[in-house]
Parts: structure tokens; sequence; C-alpha cells
């Protein structure tokens, strides 16, 4: 039987500490990022460490010549892998907590604030979990220019030094990164995607896991749908 939590919902994210890095994040050159420690409310981030999902079966293996992970969806998903749904039964209430709030306005209206980036919804939520010999190539998505990406960790006692979070780099290519967060236990790499967004995990050698999630937020309406659907609708026309 699952067990009920009292939690202080009103607190979620630390947003005393993500807006202390918002000058930063606008300000950093050729993309806009931030890493952000004490990302999540002390009381939350440890029901949702504790109930972080076991690896298991039911993970999907990405196996790649540019990358190996493992990624569990959120409720039921489109055919892009797009949330679709507030509320999953499949994992605990802190995690159905989390997610309904990355939903809200409150969450939108902040990262909005934070970033200057005139996102409007939540598209993406995945688990990402990376474990020995796993790592993905740096790449760029260039998807649109309205998207904030946040890969947020759960991994406790990350040695100094040792790959595993998310890297930033001027160009996708190792050799080019500018910043590797290692201190994963309740940290996050926000990010603007755009045509310098370049970002990858440098491959993992020890016996270990490295527990995140990732939020993908971007541009909606209805008449237009996602910005980067319009950007896709505009190089057409070109």
């Amino acid at each position: 039987m699952r067990r009920k939590i009292k939690l202080n919902m009103e607190k979620i994210l630390n947003w005393k500490e993500i807006f202390k890095k918002s000058n930063s994040f606008k300000e950093n050159s050729p993309t806009k990022w931030a890493y952000v420690e004490n990302f999540i409310e002390e009381e939350l981030y440890n029901e949702l460490y504790k109930t972080y999902p076991k690896f298991n079966e039911s993970w999907k293996s990405e196996d790649s010549y540019d990358k190996c992970a493992y990624r569990k969806y959120w409720g039921k998903v489109d055919e892009d892998k797009n949330i679709t749904q507030q509320q999953d039964n499949n994992y605990s209430e802190a995690w159905n907590k989390f997610v309904k709030y990355l939903h809200s306005n409150d969450f939108i209206e902040n990262i909005r604030k934070f970033s200057g980036i005139p996102i409007t919804k939540i598209k993406k939520f995945q688990f990402t979990l990376i474990r020995k010999n796993g790592f993905q190539l740096p790449h760029i998505h260039n998807k649109g220019p309205s998207t904030i990406i946040i890969m947020a960790y759960f991994s406790k006692n990350w040695e100094e030094g040792k790959p595993g979070g998310t890297y930033v780099a001027t160009e996708d290519d190792e050799s080019k990164i500018v910043f590797e967060p290692y201190n994963l236990d309740n940290s996050a790499m926000i990010f603007h995607d755009g045509p310098f967004a370049a970002h990858g995990v440098r491959r993992i050698t020890d016996n270990v896991e490295r527990r995140g999630i990732q939020i993908y937020l971007e541009e909606y309406s209805t008449e237009n749908g996602w910005s980067e659907e319009k950007k896709e609708q505009e190089l057409i026309e070109l």
C-alpha cells in the first residue's frame, strides 16, 4: 500500500536560488544557460529522491552510435513523446504533485520571468537514467526560438570531475565544453535551445547510476501549435 505523505505543496521549486542565476542565464553566450543547486525545495526533493523509479525492464533502452541511456515516460504520450496528462498512478504521490506543478501557471510564469523566453506550456517530461558505459555525444537540437530545456538530477555523492552531468559546449565537440556539473544531488542545468546550444554527457566508466529528469518547455498557441512546428512551416515556405 502506498503510504500517504504530507507535503507543503506551496514549496515546490527553490525560486530564490533559481532567480539568483537569472542574469547569468540571460548574459551567457553564444547560448543562454545556467546551473542551479538546491533546485527543488528540500522536503519535496527528499520524497522525490526516495521514490525515483527503480531500474527494471520497464525502462526504454536507447542504444545507438550517439547515445546509450534509458528513459521512462510519464502517462500517455503522443507519437512525438510529448506529455499528454498530469496524473500517472504508476508513480508516487510526490512525483504526481511535482508534475502537476509543472503544468501550473506559477511554474510557467516564473520560468518565463527567469529566462526572458516566451514559453507558454510544458511539452515533454521524462525520467532519464544513465549507467556504466552510458553517454550521449554532443549535439544541437535547434528546434525553435522559444524552447527551454531543464535537466534536473537525483544522484548523491557524485565524484568531482567524474562524467555524468549534462555539459554545455560552444560546438558539437567535447573539446569545446565550457561547463560540466559534478554536484548531481538536487541540481539542474537550464538552457535555451538554439543553433549554439550544444550539450551531451561524457561516457560513464564507474558502476553508478545518473538519475535525472528532462523537462521541455515551449511556446504554444492553438492557432500555430508549438513554436518548433511554426519554424518548420516557415522553412518550408522559404
